[in-house]
Protein backbone atom coordinates (compact mmCIF):
# COMPACT_ATOMS: atom_id res chain seq x y z
CA UNK A 1 0.00 0.00 0.00
CA UNK A 2 1.16 3.67 -0.95
CA UNK A 3 1.22 6.09 2.20
CA UNK A 4 1.36 9.49 2.17
CA UNK A 5 2.85 11.67 4.71
CA UNK A 6 -0.29 11.90 7.05
CA UNK A 7 -0.90 8.10 6.57
CA UNK A 8 2.56 6.99 7.43
CA UNK A 9 1.96 7.04 11.13
CA UNK A 10 -0.75 5.43 10.83
CA UNK A 11 0.71 2.35 9.32
CA UNK A 12 3.66 2.49 11.79
CA UNK A 13 1.26 2.78 15.05
CA UNK A 14 -1.64 1.48 13.93
CA UNK A 15 -1.10 -1.32 11.98
CA UNK A 16 1.26 -3.28 14.17
CA UNK A 17 -1.15 -3.60 16.68
CA UNK A 18 -3.82 -4.78 14.42
CA UNK A 19 -1.73 -7.46 13.09
CA UNK A 20 -1.77 -8.92 16.61
CA UNK A 21 -5.59 -8.36 16.37
CA UNK A 22 -7.46 -11.92 16.03
CA UNK A 23 -10.92 -10.19 14.05
CA UNK A 24 -9.95 -10.74 10.72
CA UNK A 25 -12.24 -7.89 9.89
CA UNK A 26 -9.40 -5.76 12.29
CA UNK A 27 -6.31 -7.69 11.25
CA UNK A 28 -6.24 -7.96 7.35
CA UNK A 29 -8.33 -4.06 6.73
CA UNK A 30 -6.01 -2.52 9.40
CA UNK A 31 -6.62 0.78 7.62
CA UNK A 32 -10.35 0.97 8.64
CA UNK A 33 -11.39 2.40 11.57
CA UNK A 34 -13.96 -0.39 12.59
CA UNK A 35 -16.23 -2.53 10.98
CA UNK A 36 -19.83 -1.49 9.56
CA UNK A 37 -22.70 -2.09 12.28
CA UNK A 38 -25.39 -2.89 9.03
CA UNK A 39 -28.04 -4.31 12.51
CA UNK A 40 -27.44 -1.09 14.45
CA UNK A 41 -28.56 0.52 11.29
CA UNK A 42 -30.91 -1.33 10.14
CA UNK A 43 -32.70 -1.20 13.73
CA UNK A 44 -32.40 2.65 13.40
CA UNK A 45 -33.82 3.17 9.43
CA UNK A 46 -37.20 4.90 9.82
CA UNK A 47 -36.50 6.66 13.58
CA UNK A 48 -36.28 10.56 13.78
CA UNK A 49 -34.10 10.20 16.45
CA UNK A 50 -32.38 7.65 18.58
CA UNK A 51 -31.21 7.32 22.34
CA UNK A 52 -27.46 7.33 23.21
CA UNK A 53 -25.05 7.38 26.29
CA UNK A 54 -21.16 7.42 26.94
CA UNK A 55 -19.37 3.67 27.18
CA UNK A 56 -17.37 5.91 30.40
CA UNK A 57 -18.81 9.04 31.50
CA UNK A 58 -18.45 10.65 35.25
CA UNK A 59 -22.20 11.50 34.79
CA UNK A 60 -24.60 8.91 33.39
CA UNK A 61 -26.69 11.29 30.55
CA UNK A 62 -29.01 9.98 28.32
CA UNK A 63 -29.29 12.36 25.07
CA UNK A 64 -31.08 12.06 21.55
CA UNK A 65 -29.50 11.77 18.47
CA UNK A 66 -30.56 12.50 14.86
CA UNK A 67 -30.43 9.39 12.89
CA UNK A 68 -28.11 11.48 10.25
CA UNK A 69 -25.57 10.97 13.20
CA UNK A 70 -23.54 8.11 13.21
CA UNK A 71 -22.27 6.81 16.37
CA UNK A 72 -18.81 5.84 17.01
CA UNK A 73 -17.95 2.44 19.33
CA UNK A 74 -17.87 4.92 22.34
CA UNK A 75 -21.24 5.23 22.26
CA UNK A 76 -24.05 2.71 23.76
CA UNK A 77 -26.73 3.03 21.02
CA UNK A 78 -30.69 2.27 21.87
CA UNK A 79 -33.18 2.16 18.96
CA UNK A 80 -35.68 3.63 20.80
CA UNK A 81 -37.68 7.42 20.22
CA UNK A 82 -39.84 7.80 22.65
CA UNK A 83 -40.10 9.68 26.32
CA UNK A 84 -41.17 7.20 28.40
CA UNK A 85 -37.87 5.09 27.43
CA UNK A 86 -36.04 7.79 27.52
CA UNK A 87 -37.20 8.87 30.88
CA UNK A 88 -36.92 5.53 32.83
CA UNK A 89 -33.71 5.68 31.54
CA UNK A 90 -32.22 8.91 33.06
CA UNK A 91 -33.98 8.40 35.88
CA UNK A 92 -32.23 7.97 39.55
CA UNK A 93 -33.49 4.28 39.83
CA UNK A 94 -31.43 3.42 36.48
CA UNK A 95 -28.85 5.06 37.11
CA UNK A 96 -28.23 3.51 40.73
CA UNK A 97 -28.60 0.03 39.15
CA UNK A 98 -25.95 1.03 36.53
CA UNK A 99 -23.75 2.09 39.14
CA UNK A 100 -23.59 -0.84 41.06
CA UNK A 101 -23.85 -3.78 37.41
CA UNK A 102 -21.80 -1.74 35.65
CA UNK A 103 -18.01 -1.12 35.71
CA UNK A 104 -15.24 1.68 35.61
CA UNK A 105 -12.62 3.09 34.04
CA UNK A 106 -10.53 4.75 37.04
CA UNK A 107 -13.01 7.04 38.80
CA UNK A 108 -15.64 6.99 35.78
CA UNK A 109 -18.35 4.62 35.72
CA UNK A 110 -18.81 2.52 32.46
CA UNK A 111 -21.89 1.20 31.11
CA UNK A 112 -22.24 -2.32 29.78
CA UNK A 113 -25.21 -4.01 27.64
CA UNK A 114 -25.00 -7.13 29.45
CA UNK A 115 -24.38 -6.46 32.91
CA UNK A 116 -26.33 -3.24 32.80
CA UNK A 117 -29.30 -2.88 30.63
CA UNK A 118 -29.75 -6.04 29.89
CA UNK A 119 -30.45 -6.85 33.75
CA UNK A 120 -32.34 -3.99 34.51
CA UNK A 121 -36.24 -4.76 35.16
CA UNK A 122 -37.66 -2.17 33.33
CA UNK A 123 -41.44 -1.06 35.01
CA UNK A 124 -44.94 -2.24 33.67
CA UNK A 125 -46.97 0.48 34.73
CA UNK A 126 -50.91 1.70 33.42
CA UNK A 127 -51.05 4.05 30.70
CA UNK A 128 -51.43 7.14 32.62
CA UNK A 129 -48.48 6.74 35.02
CA UNK A 130 -46.59 5.83 31.38
CA UNK A 131 -47.82 8.80 30.09
CA UNK A 132 -46.79 10.99 33.35
CA UNK A 133 -43.32 9.24 32.51
CA UNK A 134 -43.49 10.52 29.07
CA UNK A 135 -44.24 13.70 30.40
CA UNK A 136 -41.41 14.41 32.61
CA UNK A 137 -38.86 12.81 30.39
CA UNK A 138 -39.71 15.17 27.94
CA UNK A 139 -39.36 18.31 29.88
CA UNK A 140 -36.17 17.12 30.90
CA UNK A 141 -35.18 17.12 27.48
CA UNK A 142 -36.44 20.42 26.60
CA UNK A 143 -34.78 21.95 30.07
CA UNK A 144 -31.36 20.89 28.74
CA UNK A 145 -31.51 21.61 25.45
CA UNK A 146 -32.59 25.15 25.74
CA UNK A 147 -29.96 25.33 28.21
CA UNK A 148 -27.63 24.07 25.71
CA UNK A 149 -28.32 26.44 22.88
CA UNK A 150 -29.95 29.47 24.50
CA UNK A 151 -30.86 32.00 21.60
CA UNK A 152 -28.73 35.05 22.33
CA UNK A 153 -25.13 33.28 23.46
CA UNK A 154 -21.58 34.13 22.50
CA UNK A 155 -19.74 31.06 20.49
CA UNK A 156 -17.25 31.69 23.47
CA UNK A 157 -20.48 30.54 25.83
CA UNK A 158 -21.87 27.92 23.97
CA UNK A 159 -18.96 26.11 24.03
CA UNK A 160 -18.98 26.04 27.80
CA UNK A 161 -22.18 24.61 27.85
CA UNK A 162 -21.79 20.91 28.03
CA UNK A 163 -24.16 18.81 29.62
CA UNK A 164 -20.84 17.49 32.08
CA UNK A 165 -20.75 21.16 32.65
CA UNK A 166 -24.42 21.13 33.92
CA UNK A 167 -24.09 18.23 35.65
CA UNK A 168 -21.07 19.10 37.48
CA UNK A 169 -22.90 22.47 38.45
CA UNK A 170 -26.67 20.92 38.74
CA UNK A 171 -28.63 23.85 39.67
CA UNK A 172 -31.93 23.78 41.19
CA UNK A 173 -34.02 23.74 37.78
CA UNK A 174 -32.29 20.72 36.58
CA UNK A 175 -32.21 18.80 40.46
CA UNK A 176 -36.53 19.74 40.28
CA UNK A 177 -36.98 18.36 36.36
CA UNK A 178 -34.99 15.23 37.99
CA UNK A 179 -36.96 14.78 40.94
CA UNK A 180 -40.08 14.98 39.24
CA UNK A 181 -39.00 12.54 36.41
CA UNK A 182 -37.63 10.01 39.49
CA UNK A 183 -40.89 10.19 41.43
CA UNK A 184 -42.73 9.52 37.89
CA UNK A 185 -40.66 6.51 37.61
CA UNK A 186 -40.81 5.14 41.03
CA UNK A 187 -44.35 5.66 41.10
CA UNK A 188 -44.48 3.16 38.14
CA UNK A 189 -42.93 0.71 40.62
CA UNK A 190 -45.06 1.11 42.79
CA UNK A 191 -42.56 2.28 45.43
CA UNK A 192 -42.26 5.83 47.64
CA UNK A 193 -41.12 8.50 46.00
CA UNK A 194 -38.27 9.16 48.53
CA UNK A 195 -37.08 5.42 48.48
CA UNK A 196 -33.45 4.76 49.09
CA UNK A 197 -30.48 3.80 47.30
CA UNK A 198 -30.32 0.27 48.91
CA UNK A 199 -34.19 -0.60 48.63
CA UNK A 200 -33.96 0.48 44.81
CA UNK A 201 -31.35 -1.90 44.70
CA UNK A 202 -32.62 -4.92 46.72
CA UNK A 203 -36.25 -4.16 44.70
CA UNK A 204 -35.02 -4.01 40.84
CA UNK A 205 -32.58 -7.52 42.31
CA UNK A 206 -36.19 -9.14 43.52
CA UNK A 207 -37.98 -7.96 40.38
CA UNK A 208 -35.05 -9.03 38.43
CA UNK A 209 -34.63 -12.33 39.70
CA UNK A 210 -38.61 -12.91 39.99
CA UNK A 211 -38.88 -12.12 35.83
CA UNK A 212 -35.99 -14.38 35.52
CA UNK A 213 -37.87 -17.54 37.54
CA UNK A 214 -40.82 -16.80 35.22
CA UNK A 215 -39.04 -16.71 31.78
CA UNK A 216 -37.80 -20.17 33.11
CA UNK A 217 -40.24 -22.10 33.57
CA UNK A 218 -42.11 -21.01 30.25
Amino acid sequence: MRCTDGSQAVLEHVKPLRDKNRRDAYRLKWWIHVEPRPAMRAELDGLPRYLATPCVSKHRIFVWLPTEVLPDHQLIVFARDDDYFFGVLQSRIHEVWALRMGTSLEDRPRYTLTTTFETFPMPTPPKEQRVQIDAAGAELDRLRSAWLEPKSASEAELKKRTLTNLYNERPAWLANAHTALDAAVATAYGWPIDITDDDVLARLLALNHERASVLQFR
